[in-house]
Parts: structure tokens; sequence; C-alpha cells
């Protein structure tokens, strides 16, 4: 799936930190949180790199996408995801564009993309200043 990645010189606390900052400025609000390594092990006894997927919504987009579609539901919020990799932090923001492709949310879609690429942009200036 197509997503808005980058890989920051910074440890995933400090990219995590970075990228809920980011997105508040963007308009998104953070409102889950699912910590894949620590479920993995709990659930199943599987060991993998630390890895969090914040569940990022826009209300104002979140509303016009349902005023059209409230099916769309099935798709919010978007995910942001941190994870620790070789050389150190892999963040990748769902591009809503390739979620919702019917013509009926290209706005919507639009702008909501622009502002998570935003927000993924200034993430990395954040983690290289």
């Amino acid at each position: 799936m197509k997503a808005f990645e980058a890989t920051v010189d910074a440890p995933i606390e400090r990219a995590e930190v970075a990228v809920r900052e980011a997105l508040a400025e963007a308009g998104f609000g953070v409102l889950t949180e699912i910590d894949v390594a620590a479920t993995l092990k709990a659930k199943i006894g599987v060991d993998r790199p630390p890895m969090k997927i914040l569940g990022a919504c826009n209300p104002t987009f979140a509303h016009q996408a349902l005023e059209l579609d409230p099916g769309v539901a099935v798709l919010l919020p978007c995910n942001a995801v941190v994870e620790e990799v070789d050389g150190g932090t892999r963040v990748s923001l769902v591009d809503p564009r390739e979620l919702m492709p019917d013509p009926r949310f290209a706005e919507v879609a639009q702008g909501a993309a622009e502002r998570l690429e935003g927000a993924l942009r200034e993430t990395e200036r954040r983690l290289t200043t």
C-alpha cells in the first residue's frame, strides 16, 4: 500500500513524540495507540522490534467523508506507524487517496493527504534540527 514514509535517525520514542506533535499541528488527534511488539509478545510470545500504530483523526475530514458515505467509517482513523529499523525509526503515514479511490472522496482525501504528508515533513524537520 502506498504511504508517506521516511526513515529518521532518532530513537523510536523521540520519533513518536515528533509524529504526535506534527499530527496535532496538522489538525489530527491521536485517538488510538497499538503497541504491536508488546501485543504480539503478550498474546503469542513473539519478539519483534518496537512498532506502534497511532490512529489519527482530523474531525473535519472525518465528518466530510462520513457525510459522503457513512460506510467510510471502516477506514477511520488514519494510521501512522513508528517502527524501529536498522539506522533509526521508520515513520509511515497512510495516504488516504489509496483508501478512498472513489471520485466522491477526491477532495477530502486530497486535503487529508496534503496535511499528512506535511506532518511527515514536519516530523523529519523536528528530528534533524
